[in-house]
């Protein structure tokens, strides 16, 4: 396999480019994004392959990249299998090939499922750019919502969101018939119509509307676009109208901000902050283009909405945080600069014409630098946006950018902690995770684990496996109660106790049941549910018992399989004195036990039946294939993250040789 496949074994769409564009590898969902097989798309242009109308925004997009080695975003649009187009937000990212020291472009395909706004301010810009108002039609809810465009239509509308039946009451009774043509789902454009639609202010207005069906994201939902032109040329309104489209200027701007804010607050990655950041500052203050620029170790690490020219990017990149130059110096000190034209930029700092690669900056449009923490404070950054030449901020401007800053700045040290916690904890769980025996004859082991999408990403599943003094095999599963640090010690105390027990009980129920005692005896806090198996590797001889666990599969060479629910008792730390019985059977050679906890069989949509199900099968044909233990686990493994597991995951693969 190649070593290049690690970057692309992944759900979302992606592909690894040469310097100069042309495609290296990709996933099977870029080649569907692209409308092409993989072998089609291999040694080919990536902004070759896109539409013609988008063809320059790609290319721009990667040799920004491949230029700057940095990290830049655009929304960009593919053709759709249902006609639709679909509408992706791509960040190209520099990486190096892990076969070798080559240097590539990673194009992918980021996940806007909970942020799907980002992915509509381009088509917001291109509608007000042509005097004209953008709206989208949820059929589902029945619902248009008004997305902003020509400030004059917006005053048209003056609810943003409202039902279709609202709408249609307005429409000229001769017009409703059309306007309900435009909102079933084909063809995917349709032309121009023209409807009269009566406002409550100043009476008929003749109203040209086209609709069109867009993919949100690659899997994401379809809804139908329309675009408005307003044709009533009576004079008599332009008065009024203009302080209509101010009020919906500003309506449109504090929505704007509102969204911003939200999603600020809710970013849960530096890789989300970012995408929140790149796809709305420029949007929300009308500047030509952003860069964010964070410190890490005592640099800055720059990435843009690929809105600004490559020598910006060039002089900021690994800039040391002590640099003289006015975007570290506004970092350090936490105050915001704005630089309206070259000549107040060398004023304000003559030292720049020492540093050329920094005098370069700002010479033909404003800059204006917020940065991301308060002076005094650790840090973290600033964004950066850049104007036209002769811009002047409005006086209301600088108090919102910087209460935005803030925000972004308390959203990143949240994630900063987070992120330490986590790996805290990840290296917690490794550490406590036990090393599977390499050598076991007539058998293969393999383990996978898998923690929870909630809270420290830390849990109390565990397994193991070891080789006992007569020549057979111990094995055990488990899940101790719940999702935290006290949980994931819980789990190696009983894992200990029960290692120290088996060295000196030959049988797993009185494994159990000495361990049940020892937990009970001590208050321990946490229960724990179990099932340990002692396998003969000369027989397939298997003796077990379960301490409330979800039971046993074994897997068949033919691709059959069977629920084995072994006998034992309740789950470990609860009920005293309690005796764990067990069952002997058979493994046959060429079949397999997968022994697993309640996440990989149990979700919000699967039931404990069904996933025992699911599992087993997946098992069974895994077998079928000549699959060994290792690639087993795998399947089992990924098709219990696919359905959206909350809770940890465990799988433990014994196949017999």
């Amino acid at each position: 396999m190649d070593a290049s496949d690690g970057l692309l074994r992944r759900a979302d769409p992606a592909a690894l480019l040469t310097l100069d564009g042309v495609i290296s590898g990709l996933n099977a969902a870029m080649a569907t994004l692209l409308g092409r097989s993989a072998e089609q798309c291999l040694g080919r242009g990536f902004g070759d392959l896109c539409p013609a109308s988008q063809r320059m925004s790609a290319k721009s997009l990667v040799v920004h990249t491949a230029r700057t080695k940095t990290v830049a975003m655009r929304v960009l649009e593919f053709p759709g299998r249902s006609g639709a187009p679909v509408v992706c937000l791509i960040e190209a990212r520099p990486v190096k090939d892990p076969a070798g020291d080559e240097q590539l472009v990673l194009v992918h395909a980021l996940d806007t499922q909970n942020d799907l706004t980002s992915l509509l301010i381009p088509f917001r810009l291109a509608t007000e750019a042509a005097d004209v108002g953008l709206w989208m039609y949820s059929a589902h809810e029945q619902r248009l919502e008004w997305l902003g465009g020509a400030p004059a239509l917006a005053a048209t509308f003056p609810d943003p969101g409202t039902y279709l039946s609202t709408v249609i009451s307005a429409v000229h009774s001769d017009d409703q018939e059309a306007l309900r043509q435009l909102l079933r789902p084909p063809p995917a454009q349709t032309p121009w119509v023209r409807l009269r639609y009566l406002t409550p202010h100043d009476g008929w207005h003749e109203l040209t509307v086209q609709t069109r069906r867009i993919q949100l994201g690659y899997g994401g939902p379809e809804r139908t676009f329309g675009v408005v032109r307003d044709d009533t040329r009576q004079e008599k309104r332009r008065i009024r109208m203009k302080a209509r489209a101010a009020l919906a200027a500003e309506r449109q701007r504090a929505k704007d901000t509102a969204d911003f804010s939200s999603a600020l607050i809710t970013a849960a990655t530096e890789q989300e902050l970012q995408q929140v950041v790149l796809t709305r500052l420029a949007a929300t203050f009308g500047a030509s283009g952003a860069l964010l620029a964070l410190v890490d170790e005592g640099r800055l690490r720059v990435s843009t909405d690929a809105g600004i020219t490559m020598r910006e990017v060039e002089a900021l990149q690994g800039m040391p945080l002590n640099d003289p130059c006015l975007i570290p110096e506004a970092i350090r000190t936490g105050k915001c600069q704005f630089v309206p034209d070259r000549k107040n930029y060398i004023h304000r700092w003559p030292h720049a014409v020492e540093y050329p690669r920094i005098g370069r900056l700002g010479p033909d449009y404003a800059v204006s630098i917020t940065p991301l923490s308060e002076t005094g404070s650790q840090p973290l950054g600033a964004w950066v946006m850049f104007y036209g030449s002769g811009h002047r901020p409005p006086l209301d401007e600088q108090p919102l950018m910087v209460t935005l800053a803030d925000l972004a700045g308390q959203a990143l040290r949240r994630i900063r902690l987070q992120q330490a916690r986590v790996e805290l904890a990840t290296a917690l769980q490794q550490t406590m995770l036990p090393t599977l025996p390499e050598h076991l004859p007539g058998l293969e082991v393999a383990a996978r684990y898998r923690p929870s999408r909630d809270g420290l990403d830390i849990g109390g599943d565990w397994y193991d496996a070891f080789a006992m003094p007569d020549g057979t095999v111990a094995m055990e599963i488990g899940d101790a109660q719940g999702h935290d640090v006290d949980a994931a010690a819980a789990m190696g105390q009983v894992r200990s106790f029960m290692r120290g027990i088996a060295a000196h009980e030959a049988h797993p129920g009185a494994v159990l049941t000495r361990t049940n005692e020892l937990l009970v005896t001590m208050g321990a806090a946490r229960f724990a549910s179990c099932t340990m198996l002692h396998l003969d590797p000369r027989d397939g001889r298997v003796t077990g018992a379960s301490a409330g666990h979800v039971p046993v599969l074994y897997a068949h060479k033919d691709g059959s399989h069977s629920i084995h629910e072994l006998p034992g008792g309740p789950v470990l730390g609860v009920v005293p004195d309690t005796e764990y019985r067990e069952e002997t059977f058979t493994l046959d050679e060429d079949s397999a036990l997968v022994m697993v906890t309640d996440g990989v069989v149990e979700g919000p949509g699967l039931t404990l039946e069904a996933g025992l199900e699911r599992a087993g099968t997946l098992a069974g044909a895994a077998l079928h294939d000549g699959l060994n233990a290792e690639e087993t686990a795998d399947r089992i493994l990924d098709a219990a993250v696919a359905v959206d597991h909350l809770d940890d995951v465990a799988v433990l693969v014994i196949r017999r040789t």
